[in-house]
């Protein structure tokens, strides 16, 4: 209730379907579309139930803009994730390639063998995109009362431990598929850990560079 009160109330300064989001959002459902077909066509049930929930994620992406209005570079940003987390699960990759289990798509290429994998990469970039998310959802929670957020360490430690929090859900997430569906291989204890740590690191990495660039944005304003 006070989050739909939130957004019914709030006036924002910048229009909620911009030509970015329009661009971003059709670029994201015909790329989902695409790859709900392709896994249907070919037997890959996981995938076809991760382009369901990437869908629904789309829509509570679009009830956050509505609520925040992000940027237009995170809209591209989580656009980009979604499409390199579905191609990590459909895109084939050479035979010669190092991967790690028996199916050779990208979400097993080994880009530095036995330390990192491009799921690695996959994770740390999503998360830490959504660690932005936070950042700016809180922003407009302290503008709507009249304050300014500031990257003190209490605020970037608190998107941080978002930023892993959602990460987590999103193990938690994939844990009922490989219960219900055969031959569904996630990966065991250190796959999950290691998707951890690239959640983590990912988020760190967010938050450094919101503080940073908070830091270029102030010695903007004081020349």
């Amino acid at each position: 209730m006070e989050m739909a009160k939130f957004c019914e109330e709030y006036e924002h300064d910048e229009p909620f379907w911009n030509p970015q989001v329009k661009a971003a959002s059709g670029l994201t459902i015909t790329f989902l579309l695409a790859a709900a077909i392709i896994s249907l066509s070919s037997g890959n049930d996981w995938f076809f139930v991760n382009a369901i929930m990437m869908g629904i994620v789309f829509v509570i992406i679009g009830y956050i803009h509505h609520c925040v209005r992000l940027n237009n570079a995170t809209i591209w940003a989580l656009s980009g994730w979604c499409v390199i987390h579905m191609a990590g699960g459909l895109i084939p990759v050479p035979a010669t390639w190092p991967i790690e289990g028996d199916i050779p798509v990208l979400y097993s290429w080994w880009l530095i063998p036995d330390y990192l994998k491009y799921d690695n990469i996959v994770h740390a970039y999503g998360f830490g995109v959504t660690t932005w998310v936070c950042w700016q959802g809180l922003a407009v929670g302290f503008k709507r009362v009249g304050a300014t957020l500031q990257p003190t360490f209490g605020m970037l430690l608190l998107c941080w431990a978002a930023g892993m929090g959602l990460g987590s859900i999103n193990e938690i997430i994939e844990f009922p598929p490989t219960m219900m569906l055969a031959d569904i291989d996630l990966g065991g204890y250190v796959n999950t850990s290691l998707d951890l740590i690239s959640n983590m690191l990912g988020s760190l990495v967010a938050v450094i560079t919101i503080w940073y660039c908070s830091r270029l944005t102030e010695e903007d304003e004081e020349e």
